[in-house]
C-alpha cells in the first residue's frame, strides 16, 4: 500500500520559515517525481515546486527564491524548505509522487502564517 505521510505545518508568524517533510512508503520512491502542492479555502489546488527523480527542481513563480525542494533518496523523504513565509502562503501542503501515468496524493499538512 502506497503512502505519503505529510509532517512539519503549522502555525508561524510572517517572516517566518517551516521545513516541511513528505515520507513515502510503498513506492521506489527514487524512480518517482515528488512535488509539493497547496490549496488555500476557496481555491484550487496549485503547484508549489517539483523535483525530479534526477534532482532537477522547478517552482512556481511566486515561490521562487523562497522555497527549497530537495529528496534523499535513502529515506524516501522530499523535504520542502519555506523562509519569509506570508500570509497568503497559508493553505494546506499535499505531497505528490509521479511516474509516467501513475500518481499518488498525500493528505496535507496545514501551514498557517499569521502574526
Amino acid at each position: 500500500q502506497v503512502q505519503l505521510v505529510e509532517s512539519g505545518g503549522g502555525l508561524v508568524q510572517p517572516g517566518g520559515s517551516l521545513r516541511l517533510s513528505c515520507a513515502a512508503s510503498g513506492i521506489i520512491f527514487s524512480i518517482y517525481a515528488m512535488g509539493w502542492y497547496r490549496q488555500a479555502p476557496g481555491k484550487q489546488r496549485e503547484l508549489v515546486a517539483v523535483i525530479t527523480s534526477g534532482g532537477s527542481t522547478n517552482y512556481a513563480d511566486s515561490m521562487k527564491g523562497r522555497f527549497t525542494i530537495s529528496r534523499d533518496n535513502a529515506k524516501n523523504t522530499v523535504y520542502l524548505q519555506m523562509n519569509n513565509l506570508k500570509p497568503e502562503d497559508t493553505a494546506v501542503y499535499h505531497c505528490n509522487a509521479i511516474r509516467l501515468s501513475v500518481e499518488y496524493w498525500g493528505q496535507g499538512t496545514q501551514v498557517t502564517v499569521s502574526s
